[in-house]
């Protein structure tokens, strides 16, 4: 069914109004709150508005030179030979590091779309900014799963709905499967050149999940889900800051009024980044699942372009609270006793 429904147009990088870190919100139109709207085959999907791979990087090239405190690097290469880069913002030994990672899976756009909004707030020369930077090094990895997002893989996305973006990179391997062996290009790279070289204290892992995830059996649909590490062998103290840092998360969102998120019921192997960063590294880790995919075989996974607007939002929202706890150190006081009656995901698709 590739192809099903896909409008070609061609319009460049996705918009967003509202201001990042200024208190200015984004107003949303009629139906784009958590409960809607969904791809219910007959949705136009516009991938087209998304950042391709060209796009991105003269985004961040861009961004570079316009900021001293930004230092861009590749840190590696992808199958295709897509080089792979990071934003660095610091390396004060004596300030906390955050690392944001997108789209391990080349189908999960939305978070990569954040995470470009704040990277070019942090190349402005406003006083909160520069108290963020003063205070915490800032290190975003956007699109770690640049082949997928490209959809130039070495199979066919004949069964995809849009036939352009797969969760797989172009091995046909799922990157957050791969921390464990490193056997793809990808995540030795974000081991070898961020893992290894800047040893970051926090990281949030930023995914998409399905349209349907309901709040528990509520039968209330969430806009995200978090979880922190869940591997018996991960060490409390990792575990206690994820999970404050999760609580940082839960109640940015949770106060804004267009989100909604429960417990992600997530596997506790450690080949995940969730479990084997924190696992192997330390590293108090966080996992955020917006809702909606830009493109699956499933169609139940898949949310058009209706709904970017208010979950870009939440990402960057995610993002802007994390930096602004670790910058004022208030993220060792956040009460993590939510995550103990804080309702698991459930699932009403078909």
């Amino acid at each position: 069914m590739k192809n099903k429904i896909l409008t070609v147009m061609v319009s460049g990088a996705l918009l967003l109004s509202g201001t990042f870190l200024t208190g200015t919100s984004t107003v949303f139109a009629g139906d784009n709150v958590p409960n809607g709207p969904n791809y219910g085959g007959n949705e136009t999907i516009k991938n087209e508005r998304l950042h391709s791979y060209e796009e991105m990087v003269d985004f961040l090239k861009k961004a570079d030179k316009r900021s001293e405190a930004l230092e861009l690097e590749v840190y590696g290469q992808s199958v295709q030979g897509r080089d792979l880069y990071l934003a660095n913002f610091g390396i004060d030994e004596d300030n906390p590091t955050i690392l944001f990672l997108t789209q391990q899976h080349g189908n999960e756009t939305l978070t990569t779309e954040g995470a470009l909004q704040v990277i070019k707030h942090l190349t402005s020369n406003g006083k909160q900014v520069q108290e963020i930077l003063n205070n915490v090094n800032v290190l975003i990895a956007p699109r770690l799963n640049v082949d997928g997002a490209e959809g130039d893989v070495n199979f066919s996305l004949e069964d995809y709905v849009a036939g352009t973006h797969t969760r797989y990179n172009a091995n046909g391997v799922d990157l957050n499967r791969d921390h464990v062996d490193r056997n793809q290009p990808e995540t030795k790279a974000l081991h070898q050149n961020i893992l290894q070289k800047y040893k970051p204290d926090y990281m949030i892992d930023l995914h998409h999940q399905g349209t349907q995830t309901t709040l528990g059996d509520t039968g209330e649909l969430v806009s995200g889900s978090i979880l922190y590490p869940t591997n018996e062998n991960v060490d409390p103290e990792v575990r206690e800051q994820s999970k404050q840092l999760g609580a940082v998360v839960y109640n940015a969102i949770d106060s804004k009024g267009y989100g909604l998120l429960s417990k992600y019921p997530g596997s506790n192997k450690p080949t995940i980044s969730r479990n084997g960063l924190a696992l192997e590294y330390g590293i108090s880790t966080l996992l955020l699942e917006v809702r909606g995919m830009a493109d699956h075989w499933y169609e139940d996974y898949v949310l058009g372009q209706k709904s970017n607007g208010y979950l870009i939002k939440q990402v960057v929202t995610a993002m802007e609270a994390s930096l602004k706890a670790l910058a004022d150190g208030s993220i060792q006081s956040a009460d993590t006793s939510f995550w103990e009656t804080l309702p698991e995901s459930n699932y009403s698709g078909e």
